[in-house]
């Protein structure tokens, strides 16, 4: 299932060498992948209800071309990998000429919502990886 969300660049997403600070790339990232849960319909009641919540414990992000104020940006997420306790969200950040800005791998973790221990990837979320 392939998602994607536009933004806008504003002002306070700018740092001294006028272009987007790094760290927001992560943000705009973060906001995709909330964007792809809620389009798979997994709020974090439903995920609850699986027994399961998720977890990020990995990013590798390339930055590949400046993003500037204004910029009008698409931030699309895809399913990459499964398996038996993660998966693997695969991000890609264009701008309005459609030029590749950033892309990511994003490992996330399924944990049980009591133990907060590694769980197996419930059916619900596994089949978006087929």
């Amino acid at each position: 299932m392939k998602v994607s969300l536009e933004i806008i660049v504003r002002s306070t997403e700018i740092d001294v060498n006028g272009h987007v600070n790094n760290a927001k790339y992560l943000e705009y990232l973060e906001w995709g992948r909330e964007e792809w849960y809620d389009t798979a319909g997994l709020h974090y009641e439903v995920l609850k209800e699986l027994g399961v919540q998720t977890v990020t414990v990995n990013i590798n992000i390339n930055y590949r071309k400046e993003c500037r104020q204004g910029d009008k940006l698409t931030i699309v997420t895809v399913p990459e990998k499964i398996g038996r306790t993660s998966f693997v969200l695969k991000q890609e950040l264009y701008n309005q000429h459609q030029e590749l800005c950033a892309d990511a791998a994003v490992t996330i973790v399924t944990i049980g919502v009591e133990s907060r221990k590694s769980s197996e990837v419930p059916e619900g979320l596994r089949k978006l990886f087929a």
